[in-house]
């Protein structure tokens, strides 16, 4: 069992403590986890993270996948169940207070390959503020496999700081579920920058609302 597993007891704990004291908002918040570094370079490579990790309990909620595509594609991921599909004649039509929308509404933007370059000019300006950039797509590959994926992802993302945040999943989910996410994101995590995690950084958990609360 690695050092990152053997934290699943504390996670628990940490977790279920950071739930039973969040301000009782009236929706359902999400669960975080913060990985803080200490003694890095944050501009180093391998402490840069533009990264998606796939969760293997998903995040406890309804994720919208927005898909520009064309053809069989678009059919596709209507069929899948993609929150919106943009055809290419659609997305050369949209403005910046359409794009805006776009970008606040969808938590994912996946693009067939082909149509990157428009999509990137027109969606990018207000996707990428966001920390959402659009998702190339290969134009002969399953987009039904892309949206399940998606629906399960988070996002590992930084900006010259040392520490890395993403979401686990939400309050509505059993503590067992968000101990593992953790852990897959801890492994994928301490893969990445190719040293034990434990020995140079600090794990917190919180949720919308609460504090960071300690884990290790």
């Amino acid at each position: 069992m690695s050092s990152i597993e053997q934290l699943s007891e504390k996670l628990k704990k940490m977790i279920y403590y950071a739930i039973a004291t969040k301000k009782p908002w009236k929706y359902t918040q999400s669960v975080e986890l913060i990985v803080a570094f200490r003694g890095i370079n944050p501009k180093q490579p391998e402490f840069r993270f533009r990264d998606v990790v796939i969760l293997p309990k998903g995040l406890g909620k309804d994720v919208k996948i927005c898909v520009v595509a064309d053809g069989d594609m678009a059919r596709q991921a209507k069929e899948a169940g993609a929150y919106k599909v943009i055809t290419k004649d659609e997305v050369s039509r949209i403005d910046k207070k359409t794009a805006k929308k776009i970008a606040q509404e969808c938590d994912w933007v996946l693009v067939r390959a082909d149509l990157m370059g428009i999509a990137g000019r027109v969606l990018g300006p207000a996707l990428g503020p966001r920390g959402k950039a659009p998702i190339p797509v290969p134009p002969n590959a399953n987009i039904s496999d892309f949206i399940k994926q998606y629906r399960n992802a988070t996002r590992l993302f930084t900006k010259d700081q040392p520490f890395v945040a993403c979401k686990i999943g939400s309050e509505s989910m059993s503590i067992e579920d968000l101990t593992e996410n953790a852990i897959t994101v801890l492994n994928y995590i301490e893969n990445k920058v190719k040293r034990p995690l434990l020995q140079f950084s600090k794990i917190y958990v919180k949720t919308t609302s609460g504090p960071a609360i300690e884990v290790v």
